[in-house]
């Protein structure tokens, strides 16, 4: 099976022009302002691409999925995608996990405090996980901003190093698009806008049989 990864659109969706993948995945901060209007144009957009799954996280930016309400949201996920929160999905006997949760800063969407607070939710990623998504990256991998500084989680990168997963997927740091391969798992920021907002970065398509694996 072949996947696409992406993240950070930020309202910049129909700029784009994404390969052919059985999975496509986005990461997080599909919006800009974080409305519904701006939800629902999205949804719209990623329910049509051709793609036989697709499975969707929020972001710090997407605050209309904090603050609406179960019934709200599920009306609003078209039937042909899969909106993860702390939850999961299996896709031919692959085990998905996907959690919009980032570190505090400056109170966005989804932030927690580092340390208890936030490892209560890397807590609940179950062992048998073959590709997570979060938002934002562990700390020390593909998180290092503009400034020099790496601003990742450091519970979340105790979670991956016991869990191994095969791949683990985010964005959220602009500038840190990029891969990184470390003990067995392939990292990936799949930010699309780098640090000025501009598209400026391709999707990031990867080969899910590991037979066959390779990443692009």
């Amino acid at each position: 099976m072949r996947a696409v990864c992406i993240s950070d659109t930020h309202g910049r969706h129909l700029s784009m022009n994404l390969p052919t993948c059985d999975i496509l995945i986005h990461a997080g901060d599909m919006t800009s302002r974080g409305t519904l209007r701006e939800a629902q144009e999205f949804l719209d957009w990623f329910s049509n691409q051709d793609a036989k799954y697709k499975i969707l996280i929020a972001g710090n930016h997407d605050f209309f999925f904090e603050h609406a309400n179960e019934e709200e949201i599920a009306n609003l996920i078209p039937s042909n995608v899969s909106y993860l929160n702390d939850s999961g999905v299996g896709i031919q006997g692959l085990n998905l996990w996907g959690s919009p949760v980032t570190p505090w800063f400056h109170d966005w969407a989804f932030n927690r405090n580092r340390g208890e607070d936030i490892k209560k939710h890397w807590d609940m990623i179950p062992s048998n996980t073959d590709i997570l998504i979060t938002h934002g990256p562990p700390f020390g991998i593909l998180d290092r901003t503009a400034h020099g500084m790496n601003v990742g989680c450091e519970e979340l990168q105790s979670t991956i190093r016991n869990i191994k997963p095969r791949f683990h997927l985010f964005g959220h740091i602009h500038e840190g698009y990029g891969q990184y391969r470390s003990q067995g798992t392939q990292f990936i920021n799949g930010s699309v806008l780098d640090e000025h907002y501009n598209l400026s970065n391709v999707p990031f398509c990867f080969n899910l049989r590991p037979e066959l694996s390779t990443y692009s």
